[in-house]
């Protein structure tokens, strides 16, 4: 099969749009199909462009297997609504030519596209038409939706074009998946969509899985063998609610044992540092690679994860499958009943989002009972390994392929 992308990022960081767009590429490329992707430079989630890269000129390369052509974009520095559309607008422009160029030329038998970001659906759809081939969506999240909620955008006059035009171009494929069955529903209440199918994110259960013994970078870390260290991994942006972390934080400083380490980069990042200035419980690091991101989550006794209200449903955090099997229960901030809740239960704890009080409260909880905590954890490796597990995620999305295509 001959599978043409269009994306926003294509990176090996281990979160993000960027890495599920890569590793699902690059398996597709290694049982057998021709894969090419059109997709802009790698800049998240650091919100600067990797050194390397040009955001002027467009560099192909080959990635274990996949024909990348990087397209320049604009990336602000510091961010706001205007500044995003603006950046979406490059990439449609810049992206758009050569997306068609190959569709003409190479003939794919399908063409594929995820959003975020928007900026990639109508040159899809074009590509898509002039090879005479079907087209996917994969929704990772409503992104129109978050950026409102969020308050990036408020004018209602656009809220209303935005949800017009998005609701067209969703129409407009020829099947469209996500991630969990509640953003299926969503999907399926936006427009009439006339095939959709459940592609969950996955997690490779053979890279990440329970560490036996203590993590090495604990002591890389300066972390003292009897520190309850509580981790966050992945994008400090708006949609997290990172600056619960902070607040946690600060209600602990009385039990000397807690440790919060903060992992990744995010536009958020300063404003996070800056808040914690002088709590000395809570430690910045970079986001780690992927060769030692197994040994990162390991150093964790208690896995964090806040959420904005203002997105639940709309998004499901792509790192909680690594979570889950790294062996550590996870406290995540979610409302009762949403995806998010559901897939924590039973493998951690669920507290309001927004409640930094009620999340400090989780943690003391699983501080102070380590056979609950062993409980939760062997049920978070089962969860990830019978739900998440990469190899079955991706040869059901590849039979999903073969039935768009007609098994060509």
């Amino acid at each position: 099969m001959k599978i043409l992308i269009s994306a926003s990022n294509f990176t090996p960081d281990p979160i993000g749009v960027g890495k599920f767009t890569g590793e699902m590429a690059e398996w597709l490329a290694a049982r057998g199909h021709e894969v090419r992707a059109v997709v802009g430079v790698p800049f998240y989630p650091y919100w600067k462009i990797v050194e390397g890269y040009s955001g002027i000129r467009y560099q192909r390369e080959l990635v274990r297997g996949v024909d990348v052509l990087r397209c320049p974009i604009y990336v602000p520095a510091r961010q706001s609504g205007l500044k995003r559309l603006l950046q979406q607008a490059t990439l449609m422009v810049t992206g758009s030519p050569p997306l068609l160029s190959r569709a003409l030329r190479w003939k794919p038998d399908l063409v594929w596209t995820v959003m975020p970001s928007f900026a990639g659906m109508p040159g899809a759809l074009l590509a898509a038409k002039f090879a005479g081939v079907p087209s996917l969506l994969h929704v990772q999240d409503f992104e129109v939706d978050a950026a409102f909620e969020l308050g990036l955008f408020r004018a209602s006059w656009l809220k209303r074009i935005l949800l017009v035009l998005e609701r067209r171009l969703l129409s407009s494929f020829s099947a469209v998946s996500s991630i969990t069955p509640r953003m299926l529903e969503r999907l399926n209440g936006k427009a009439s969509v006339s095939r959709t199918f459940l592609f969950p994110n996955w997690v490779d259960t053979d890279m990440i899985q329970p560490l036996r013994g203590c993590s090495p970078l604990r002591a890389e870390f300066g972390i003292a063998p009897d520190s309850f260290v509580a981790l966050y991994s992945g994008n400090l942006g708006e949609k997290q609610g990172v600056d619960d972390l902070v607040a946690v934080a600060r209600r602990l400083v009385s039990r000397p044992e807690f440790v919060m380490i903060i992992g990744g980069d995010g536009v958020g990042r300063a404003r996070l540092a800056t808040r914690a200035a002088g709590l000395s419980n809570i430690r910045f690091v970079p986001l780690q690679p992927m060769e030692r991101f197994n040994e990162f989550l390991a150093i964790a006794d208690v896995h964090l994860m806040p959420q904005r209200q203002e997105v639940a449903d709309l998004v499901m955090p792509s790192k909680l499958p690594a979570m889950l099997a790294s062996g550590r229960p996870v406290i995540a901030g979610a409302p009762s009943g949403t995806q998010l809740a559901h897939e924590v239960e039973g493998a951690g704890i669920v507290v309001p989002p927004g409640n930094p009080a009620r999340m400090a409260e989780a943690v003391v909880a699983l501080m102070d009972n380590p056979e609950q905590r062993r409980l939760f954890a062997q049920q978070a490796a089962q969860r990830a390994r019978d739900h998440w597990g990469k190899e079955m995620v991706l040869k059901r999305f590849e039979l999903e392929l073969k039935k768009l295509t007609g098994d060509r």
